[in-house]
């Protein structure tokens, strides 16, 4: 089995890792020659420069996995491949990227001759050691092919993988399970918050969340990570208050307006996020002002930046 990876950041340099401890070959090819040639000297892996390079390494026909940023980065690299690989070849985009892009670039890579697989893939950091759940579209004879690497990829042979659909279901899929995470994440820190205000019942808060990760029907990973995270700091005073979010909790909510799906829950997650990035700012000072207009209320003065 020989794959070749392209982009080694924090998820795609862990899954050639991971390749590689499961006996599979690996060209490996970073915009960054450094990443490329460390995880090399690291792993076993066949560095390359170019891609040049990675396709003439590789036996045809030829698997690559793309592990870039969703949008111009994955189309660029797309569109030089496209004009690389050979009629026959396979193409795994293995990012965060939208279902409807994973649906043309099948159709654009199949004119080529190519075969194309969009795979949503969810583990994190933690992938490495315990596995990575894989959701992935394509057609049948495209999965069939890939689905040695992602049995290698997942925690087990039998377990953590799923042929979807065709293309696009993949990503769909892991757009539609990042936009639980979202909600998921936004019920647990409301929770906890009220338990921490409760000053009265100086609760701890650190205990409680270990409680409830023992039979509890809250009980998941997410938990474990809070619970982790509460046992070494509870009062997080030196996090900013600023969660970014990706492209795959707006693509949840504009998803649910268009297929007319109520998504109270996951859309209001992605709203409060908006909220700690500053975007609520501006709409509470006017909010302030026409409390003032309007019932004479005080307004608390800003900060005002010095020179």
């Amino acid at each position: 089995m020989k794959i070749g990876m392209v982009g080694l950041g924090r998820m795609g340099g862990n899954m050639a890792r991971r390749l590689r401890r499961g006996g599979v070959e690996v060209v490996a090819y970073n915009r960054s020659f450094e990443v490329t040639e460390a995880l090399a000297k690291e792993t076993g892996a066949i560095a390359v420069r170019a891609l040049k390079d990675l396709v003439a390494a590789l036996p045809a026909p030829r698997i690559v996995w793309l592990m870039l940023p969703a949008g111009q980065a994955t189309e660029e690299t797309l569109n030089q491949l496209s004009d690389l690989l050979s009629p026959g070849d396979l193409v795994v985009d293995g990012a965060n990227g939208f279902y409807k892009d994973g649906m043309r670039h099948e159709q654009m890579l199949k004119a080529r001759g190519l075969q194309f697989v969009d795979a949503g893939v969810s583990g994190g950091i933690w992938g490495l050691a315990n596995g990575y759940c894989i959701m992935y579209g394509g057609a049948a004879a495209a999965a069939q092919r890939i689905q040695p690497y992602m049995q290698v990829l997942a925690p087990t042979p039998d377990s953590g993988w799923l042929h979807c659909g065709p293309a696009g279901s993949g990503h769909f899929t892991k757009m539609i399970h990042n936009g639980i995470e979202y909600g998921m994440m936004q019920a647990f820190g409301e929770g906890f918050a009220l338990l921490k205000s409760k000053s009265e019942f100086n609760l701890d808060i650190a205990a409680i969340a270990e409680l409830w990760r023992h039979s509890s029907v809250v009980r998941s990973w997410l938990l474990d990570l809070t619970a982790d995270a509460l046992a070494r700091d509870q009062t997080l005073d030196n996090i900013e208050p600023f969660v970014p979010d990706s492209g795959e909790g707006r693509w949840t909510a504009l998803e649910s307006v268009e297929q007319g799906v109520p998504t109270p829950v996951m859309t209001l997650a992605l709203m409060m996020r908006f909220a700690t990035q500053g975007k609520n700012d501006y709409p509470a000072k006017l909010i302030a002002m026409m409390r003032k207009g309007f019932g004479g209320h005080a307004v608390k003065p800003g900060r005002v930046n010095e020179p």
